[in-house]
C-alpha cells in the first residue's frame, strides 16, 4: 500500500472517532477494495480496544470508518474511550492478506504472519505483531491462542485444530 494511501486511511480512522463525538457529516471516499483489517487504539502504548474482520466485510475505507468506532465503543474488555481520551488515543491498522491454511504450527513465522486456531466450533485470532509485543515464544502464543478461544491452553496440540496464517501491513499514527 503506498504511502499517500496510508495516510488517507489513518486520516479517515482519525475523523471517524472525532465525528463519534461531535455528530458532524463527514463523506467516506469511494473504493471498491475488500480486505480484512483491524483497528487497534492505544493510550499511552496501552491497549485501550481492538475489533477487525478477517475478510473484507465492506469496502476498505468504509470498513476502516466502523472498525475504529467499534473498537472505542464497542470492544467489550475496554470502557467506551471518552471525548477527553481523544488526544492520547493512538489508531493503529491492519490490513490483512487472505489466511492460507497451514498443516501445523511449524509452518507459522513468528513475527510475520498473523494466526488464526480454531477447535470444535470456537475460533481466536493474533495479528502478527502480537508476538512481538508479547515477546512470546510459539509455544506460548499458541497457548495464549487456545485460552482466548476459551479452550484449554493445550489445545492446539489436539489432532483436529486447525489453523490458518495471513500477513498484515500495519501502519500508525506517529
Amino acid at each position: 500500500m503506498e504511502s499517500e494511501e496510508r495516510k488517507k486511511l489513518l486520516s479517515l480512522a482519525r475523523k471517524s472517532l472525532e465525528t463519534a463525538f461531535t455528530g458532524e457529516a463527514y463523506e467516506i471516499p469511494a473504493c471498491d477494495i475488500r480486505r480484512g483489517a483491524f483497528v487497534t487504539l492505544r493510550k499511552n502504548d496501552a491497549l485501550r480496544g481492538c475489533i477487525g474482520y478477517l475478510e473484507g466485510v465492506w469496502p476498505l475505507y468504509r470498513e476502516i470508518w466502523n472498525l475504529v468506532r467499534s473498537a472505542a465503543f464497542e470492544d467489550y474488555r475496554f470502557p467506551p474511550v471518552k471525548e477527553s481520551e481523544l488526544r492520547e488515543i493512538k489508531i493503529e491498522i491492519s490490513v490483512l492478506t487472505v489466511p492460507e491454511t497451514i498443516s501445523s504450527p511449524e509452518e507459522y513465522r513468528l513475527g510475520t504472519d498473523g494466526m488464526i486456531l480454531s477447535l470444535r466450533g470456537r475460533k481466536a485470532v493474533f495479528l502478527p505483531q502480537v508476538a512481538d509485543e508479547t515477546g512470546w515464544t510459539l509455544p506460548e502464543m499458541l497457548s495464549a491462542l487456545s485460552e482466548k478461544a476459551g479452550l484449554p491452553r493445550n489445545a492446539w496440540h489436539e489432532k483436529a485444530t486447525r489453523f490458518m496464517a495471513f500477513q498484515a501491513e500495519v501502519f500508525s499514527e506517529e
